[in-house]
């Protein structure tokens, strides 16, 4: 189903005549993927399922991974872990459509890339911290405060 330049494609021709409810689920475990100019996953590990309804092909997706990124406290990097789930209709006609505005393309290939997308990055935190109880930097010297205490951290 999946091709290499584009992993998340799916060509969904087989449900098109197919009886109403008929349903496949597919997999997808990528170890790094690009999902635009500012969002790099990693280890990408998924299912779908697709559903034929009256109105088009049901995409019930789960998705886990994670991106590199840059603590706002300590300005170390660290992984952080997304994951997210949804649903969206690509509908057969235009008067189908949902609000999504998503219709399966002539040639019968869904590529989830742009929705995986949008979904993903409102998972992202807004202040990426890499724990709970990070201590940041001084202000003064610029010390990691997870690691050392520095003197003007003594009081």
């Amino acid at each position: 189903m999946a091709q290499n330049r584009f992993p998340l494609r799916i060509n969904v021709g087989f449900l098109l005549n197919a009886p109403i409810s008929t349903s496949r689920e597919i997999s997808f475990d990528l170890p790094s993927i690009k999902l635009g100019e500012d969002l790099d996953l990693k280890n990408l590990i998924g299912k779908v399922n697709l559903t034929r309804t009256p109105k088009g092909i049901l995409v019930e997706a789960d998705f886990s991974s994670s991106m590199f990124v840059e603590c706002v406290r300590c300005l170390e990097e660290y992984d952080q872990k997304l994951h997210t789930v949804f649903s969206e209709l690509y509908a057969f006609h235009e008067n189908s459509v949902t609000e999504s505005g998503l219709i399966v393309p002539e040639d019968a290939n869904i590529d989830l890339l742009t929705v995986l997308r949008e979904y993903f990055l409102i998972e992202v935190p807004i202040k990426l911290i890499c724990k709970e109880d990070c201590k940041g930097l001084c202000s003064e010297c610029g010390e990691n405060l997870n690691y050392n205490t520095c003197e003007h951290q003594v009081h």
